[in-house]
């Protein structure tokens, strides 16, 4: 465990439910726009979108499925660049153009064989409260809408689009081991090849 990591969390007090709920964690679901990305809708001179990712969520989703925590996406919106980040890191479990977040869900668990107590979900805005209530931790950038940091049980020290995946990892992964520890397999050259 990565008590000095740990300790900027005051949600996080030695013993409390969600000290207990992280280091089992078995999939951390994202949503997309104002969570992997900061939000904005960019266009090109065509009018075509284009996405910003943040480079150091690309190291976390590849990361966690290498501890056992397997990733999703369930988005709202669907794009070229979207399709492309989710390809060129591998996720496999990905909803695209998904306003019923719930049955999403739903479908996850049954195609996963997981509790909803194994699962960690990541929103920003009103529509992620159809999934917040009924998974095990519930997490929010800390630009998220008022109502999602009234209701999730950690509100992050990052904003969409800044690195909110790392953080997430880095916590369930701080519960399980020191971080460095961790990142050992992304010193490895084999990793960015993934």
């Amino acid at each position: 465990m990565d008590t000095q990591f740990l300790a900027q969390y005051a949600e996080l007090e030695q013993g409390n439910v969600l000290m207990k709920k992280l280091p089992f964690l078995k999939l951390a679901i994202f949503d997309v726009d104002g969570v992997l990305t900061d939000g904005g809708l960019y266009f090109d001179g065509n009018g075509e979108m284009i996405k910003r990712f943040n480079v150091k969520d690309g190291v976390a989703l590849k990361l966690l499925p290498q501890w056992g925590v397997d990733v999703a996406v369930i988005t709202a919106k669907d794009s070229a660049p979207l399709r492309k980040r989710m390809s060129d890191l591998g996720i496999k479990h990905v909803y695209y153009g998904c306003h019923d977040k719930a049955a999403a869900f739903d479908d996850l668990m049954k195609t996963l064989k997981l509790e909803p107590e194994q699962v960690a979900y990541v929103g920003d805005d009103v529509i992620d409260l159809q999934v917040m209530p009924k998974i095990g931790v519930s997490l929010c950038p800390n630009d998220a809408h008022i109502l999602l940091q009234r209701h999730c049980d950690i509100c992050l020290r990052k904003a969409g689009g800044q690195g909110v995946a790392r953080e997430v990892a880095d916590l369930i992964l701080a519960t399980r081991m020191e971080l460095e520890a961790a990142y050992e397999l992304a010193k490895r050259p084999e990793f960015e090849k993934k």
